[in-house]
């Protein structure tokens, strides 16, 4: 098909009744051919890039040249030629891409791993890696190519690791009217630490303007008639966070991180290090914190089943609670990637049918899908 005739197609669809397309098959259908468009594009960006016809506009890059005359974001430009570019070095990968089985956040995540200390390494293992891409939701394919980073190069990523930790800074300056501007740059482990807080006292904060909207409108208070923005309950929880550092007690105590050691665990990986949150991290980066932290160990009986003892309850608590977050990261839901320690811990079998208390019969289910479980028949 000639540019011409797919942009005739392509009028054919804009002219359609979205209504038309409203449903899964469609949609499908649609990301996926978007994803093939991209890959034709980025790989004709590449190329002329490549050429060097594009010096002849006298522009700094082929990438100014691109932004400007496709009014692109100037980072957007510098992705597809950088995506074009690896695409040389990933042959498997631009198949996958010209198929519409993965997209160009894939294809950027796997230039990332495919380094030239890792090249070699990678061709190895890329139809693994792009199996992956086309099998897994993004989140899990993205720490599944972080942990082979980690086996492909430890010393590497650990390199790599540092340099993001070098990376940390915070800007936070008056203006001459009084007021305040910052910005802040953190690494995985240090940025957890301070959202985990900022969340924590945000969550307190929210429970308070709910409060407060109740006390005036009674049930029918709504998100509308809370007192703060979210972007301004995020504010006043850090304030609250120095106001509470100033004023902390004389025994009070340094948040003291916990680490979870995986034993027996076979994945993809060989190794597990990552936060509660799903944020993969080398091992390497787990050492500045270990005189701080607590350490507990997991041990696995098999892919799947930790080795715990737990008492009969009605209630997931205390080890047995623990053992199927560690195992299962996430709410069970396979659209929802909620990460476990957020979530409620639910019988598989429901416990007034006769379903036990254990691991085997748990597992985590966020807030949402918790209820709409027990909602529909």
């Amino acid at each position: 098909m000639s540019l011409d005739g797919l942009i005739a197609e392509i009028d054919d669809l804009c002219g359609a009744d979205p209504t038309t397309l409203a449903d899964r098959e469609a949609l499908t259908s649609l990301h996926r051919q978007l994803a093939r468009l991209d890959a034709v594009t980025t790989r004709a960006t590449a190329a002329y890039d490549a050429s060097g016809d594009w010096e002849e506009s006298r522009a700094r890059s082929c990438a100014s040249l691109i932004a400007a005359i496709c009014k692109l974001p100037l980072p957007e430009a510098r992705r597809r030629i950088s995506n074009g570019r690896a695409l040389r070095h990933m042959p498997l990968v631009e198949e996958a891409w010209l198929d519409g089985h993965i997209g160009a956040a894939h294809v950027a995540t796997l230039a990332g791993a495919c380094s030239e200390a890792r090249r070699e390494t990678f061709a190895r293992d890329e139809q693994l890696l792009v199996g992956h891409a086309t099998q897994l939701r993004f989140g899990q394919f993205w720490r599944a190519v972080r942990y082979w980073e980690q086996l492909a190069d430890p010393d590497g990523v650990e390199e790599e690791a540092q340099d993001e930790r070098d990376q940390r800074e915070l800007f936070f300056s008056q203006s001459f009217e009084g007021m305040w501007f910052g910005n802040m740059t953190f690494d995985p482990a240090s940025g957890t630490i301070v959202d985990n807080e900022l969340r924590r006292i945000y969550d307190q904060l929210l429970e308070a303007d709910w409060a407060e909207a109740r006390s005036r409108l009674g049930d029918r208070a709504g998100p509308a008639d809370l007192k703060r923005t979210p972007a301004q309950r995020r504010a006043d929880a850090l304030m609250e966070m120095a106001i509470r550092s100033a004023t902390a007690p004389a025994d009070g105590r340094r948040p003291e991180p916990l680490f979870s050691v995986f034993v027996g665990y076979e994945s993809f990986a060989g190794r597990i290090c990552q936060l509660a949150n799903g944020t993969v991290i080398t091992p390497g980066s787990v050492v500045p914190w270990l005189p701080q932290s607590w350490l507990e160990r997991v041990v696995f009986d098999g892919p799947s089943r930790i080795i715990d003892m737990g008492v009969q309850r009605r209630l997931f608590t205390g080890a047995t609670r623990r053992a199927v977050q560690l195992r299962d990261r996430e709410c069970f839901h396979p659209f929802c990637d909620l990460p476990a320690a957020d979530c409620q811990v639910d019988h598989v079998v429901p416990y007034a049918a006769g379903g036990e208390t254990t691991q085997a019969n748990g597992r985590p289910a966020c807030a949402f899908h918790n209820l709409d479980r027990h909602r529909r028949p």
